[in-house]
C-alpha cells in the first residue's frame, strides 16, 4: 500500500479545517460587539460580544468573528436590552403606522396597553361606539377578545412588541353599559368569566382608570373581584387610582386595600401629586407603599418624566353629568340648568371627584387634539387663551369646546413639581412610562398636537436625568427599563441580556442621547439611538429605520395556549 504524500495530507488537513470553520460559521447569525454592555440587572457595564442565533441571544463573553455570519462592532456605545414602555397608547396607532417609530427611536421595544380600557373583549354595541367615535384614526374592527385584537397588529405587521392589560372599565362596558350602579351578583360572575378567559389568551392583568367614567362608578369590593381573578393566574392589578391630588392619600389605601385582600400584586399606573395643593403629599404616598411593601406586599409604579399629564376634557368634568356614556353626557350639557350646575363644580376643589380644571387653571390647560376640522386651530391654545378670544368665561369654554367638538377633547395639564419627579426617579420600584402613543411627524399624526412625551419621554430620562442632572446612574435606570419592569409583568426570556433570552437590543450613545420634542412643537424625534434589534431583527440601523416589523405578542403569566 502506497504511503499518502504530504502534499495529499496537506490537502486533506486544510479541507477539514475549512469545512469546520464553514460549519461555525452558521453558528450566530450576528454578533454584537460592545464595550459597555448592560446587562439589564443593575451591574456595571462589561465589554463582551452577544452572540445572536434568529430571534434569541444564544451566548455572551468572547466570539470569535469566524463563527458569525455578520458583526456589528459599536465600539464604546451602551448596549442594553430593549426598553419597556409601562403604559402606552399606542394600539390604534399601530393600526395606522406599525412602524413605531416615536418609541422605537428611543429604544422601545416594548408596548403595553390597556390603562382601564383594552381593545377587547368587545361587543357589538361596542364596536359600533368605537367606529362612531372615531377621529382622525380610522380602521374596521374585525376582533372581538383582546388576544384577537393583538393577534391582529401583529398580523398587520409591526415593529414593536406589545402586551395588554384586561381593561377593568372594559369589562363594565361589556356587561352593564356605563350606567352609574353597582353589577348584580350575575353581573359581576359575567365580568369575571370575561377577565378569566382573556388571562387564559395571555393578559398580564386587570387595569383600572378610577377618575374617568365608567370607572369612577366601581366599588372598591368590585375591583378586589376582579383581582381576586387576577391573582390566580399571578397577574398584576394595575391602577391609575382614584384619585392623584386632593384624596391622594385615600386613593392609595384603596390601592392598597385591593392588592392585600386580594392577594395580587399590584402597580400604579404614572405615579404622581397632581396640583401644587397636593405636592407635599408625595413623601406620605412613598411611606405608605414602602411600609405595605415590608408586610409583603408586592406593589410598584411607574411615571414619565414631564410636569404636565395629559388627557380628556372630561376630566374638569364632575362624574354624575357622564353617565350613561358620551351621548347623554352631551345632552345633560346641552340643557341650561345642568350647564350652570356644572359649572359652578368645576370652579371648586371637589371632595368626591378628581377635578384637573382647578388642579391646573385654564392658565396651564393647553388643547393638544380636536376632532372637527373647523377648531383644530385651536390647537396648542390654552383654555384661558380660548376664552379670551371667544370673550367667554374659561369653565364655560370648556364645555362650549366638549359640545362643539363633540368629544372629549384631548389637552395638556400642567400638574406636577420638578422637584417631585426627581424624588420618584430615585425610588428603586418606579419603571417608566410614556401614558402617550407612539407616532411619526408626518401625515394624519400632524393633525394634533402630542405630548412631548410621545417623542422624548425615555430619552429624556437618559439624557437629561441621568447625564445631565446624575438623579440617578445610567445603570439603574436602564434596569429600570427592562429586567424590572419584564420582572413585574412575569414576562419571561426579556428585559435581560443573557443566555436564552429574545434578542431585543438597544444600542445607543450615552454622551449624546437626548429629546428634543417640545410643549409648543411637539413632533420632533430623539436623538443618540442608533441601533434596535426586536427578535433579533434591525429595525433602527444608524438611527434609521429598516421598515421591518418583527414585534409579537408577549401574553402574561396565565397564557394557557
Amino acid at each position: 500500500m502506497r504511503p499518502v504524500s504530504k502534499s495529499i495530507f496537506s490537502f486533506f488537513v486544510v479541507m477539514l479545517v475549512a469545512s469546520f470553520l464553514l460549519s461555525c460559521e452558521k453558528k450566530y447569525d450576528l454578533v454584537v460587539r460592545s464595550e459597555n454592555i448592560y446587562d439589564g440587572r443593575g451591574g456595571p457595564p462589561f465589554s463582551g460580544d452577544i452572540g445572536i442565533k434568529s430571534d434569541k441571544i444564544i451566548a455572551v463573553g468572547e466570539i470569535d468573528d469566524a463563527v458569525a455570519t455578520r458583526v456589528l462592532d459599536v465600539g464604546e456605545l451602551a448596549v442594553s436590552p430593549g426598553f419597556i414602555n409601562m403604559l402606552s397608547w399606542s394600539s390604534k396607532r399601530l393600526m395606522i403606522d406599525g412602524r413605531s417609530m416615536s418609541d422605537i427611536k428611543q429604544g422601545v421595544t416594548l408596548e403595553v396597553f390597556g390603562e382601564g380600557w383594552s381593545e377587547g373583549p368587545l361587543n357589538d354595541e361596542m364596536k359600533a361606539d368605537i367606529l362612531k367615535r372615531q377621529k382622525d384614526f380610522k380602521y374596521d374592527i374585525t376582533w372581538s377578545t383582546l388576544d384577537g385584537f393583538l393577534t391582529h397588529l401583529t398580523e398587520r405587521g409591526i415593529s414593536c412588541n406589545v402586551a395588554s392589560y384586561v381593561g377593568a372599565s372594559t369589562l363594565r362596558i361589556y356587561v352593564l353599559g356605563e350606567e352609574n350602579r353597582e353589577p348584580t351578583p350575575d353581573e359581576l360572575k359575567k365580568m369575571q368569566e370575561l377577565l378569566h378567559q382573556a388571562m387564559q389568551d395571555g393578559a398580564l392583568g386587570v387595569a383600572s382608570a378610577l377618575i374617568y367614567a365608567p370607572g369612577v362608578y366601581s366599588s372598591t369590593e368590585e375591583l378586589i373581584a376582579l383581582a381576586e381573578v387576577v391573582a390566580e393566574y399571578d397577574g398584576i392589578y394595575t391602577s391609575h387610582i382614584r384619585s392623584e391630588g386632593s384624596r391622594l392619600l385615600e386613593a392609595v389605601d384603596e390601592f392598597l386595600q385591593i392588592v392585600e385582600t386580594s392577594g395580587c400584586r399590584g402597580e400604579i399606573f404614572h405615579l404622581k401629586a397632581a396640583g401644587k395643593a397636593n405636592w407635599s403629599k408625595l413623601s406620605k404616598v412613598i411611606e405608605k407603599i414602602e411600609q405595605a411593601q415590608k408586610r409583603g406586599l408586592r406593589v410598584s409604579a411607574d411615571m414619565y418624566t414631564y410636569i404636565a399629564g395629559a388627557t380628556g376634557l372630561d376630566a374638569t368634568q364632575p362624574p354624575w353629568v357622564q353617565e350613561d356614556g358620551f351621548d347623554q353626557w352631551l345632552k345633560r350639557l346641552r340643557d341650561p340648568e345642568i350647564r350652570r350646575k356644572v359649572v359652578a363644580e368645576m370652579q371648586q376643589p371637589a371632595a368626591d371627584w378628581e377635578n384637573f380644571y382647578t388642579a391646573s387653571g385654564p392658565e396651564k390647560i393647553f388643547l393638544s387634539s380636536l376632532r372637527t376640522d373647523s377648531l383644530k386651530y385651536l390647537t396648542g391654545k390654552s383654555i384661558a387663551e380660548v376664552a379670551q378670544m371667544r370673550g367667554t368665561p374659561p369653565a364655560e369654554t370648556v364645555i362650549d369646546l366638549i359640545l362643539q367638538d363633540d368629544s372629549r377633547v384631548e389637552a395638556i395639564f400642567f400638574l406636577m413639581s420638578e422637584e417631585n419627579i426627581k424624588k420618584q426617579m430615585q425610588l428603586p420600584w418606579v419603571a417608566f412610562c410614556s401614558d402617550a402613543g407612539s407616532m411619526a411627524p408626518e401625515g394624519i399624526f400632524l393633525k394634533s398636537n402630542p405630548h412631548p412625551r410621545a417623542y422624548g419621554n425615555f430619552a429624556r430620562l437618559l439624557g437629561k436625568y441621568v447625564r445631565d442632572e446624575k438623579v440617578i446612574p445610567l445603570r439603574e435606570a436602564i434596569r429600570r427599563l427592562t429586567s424590572f419592569p419584564a420582572k413585574n409583568l412575569k414576562i419571561k426570556n426579556r428585559g435581560a441580556i443573557g443566555e436564552g433570552y429574545y434578542a431585543d437590543l438597544v444600542v445607543f450613545d450615552p454622551a449624546t442621547v437626548a429629546d428634543h420634542a417640545t410643549f409648543a412643537e411637539p413632533h420632533q424625534f430623539a436623538t443618540g439611538v442608533e441601533h434596535v434589534f426586536v427578535n433579533g431583527v434591525h429595525v433602527i440601523k444608524d438611527g434609521e429605520h429598516t421598515n421591518e416589523k418583527p414585534g409579537q405578542v408577549i401574553r402574561g403569566p396565565g397564557w394557557s395556549k
